[in-house]
């Protein structure tokens, strides 16, 4: 889980990094959901709300600017 004020902290590009890495995990998790091989079924919504966390702040971003 990742904490709001270390996300603050980064630009928009390591923010969009960030954002395409979480998108792969989640489907790699939605995958392995779907073949019966997940373990840490929180993990999901766990990158869930971490996506959804990166989002609202790379949005936030450019509407300030």
């Amino acid at each position: 889980m990742t904490k709001i004020a270390d996300l603050r902290s980064l630009t928009a590009d390591q923010l969009a990094d960030e954002l395409l890495k979480l998108k792969k995990e989640q489907f790699n998790l939605r995958f392995q959901a779907a073949t019966g091989q997940l373990e840490k079924t929180h993990r999901v919504g766990e990158i869930r709300k971490d996506v959804a966390r990166i989002s609202t702040l790379l949005r936030q971003q450019k509407s300030a600017a």
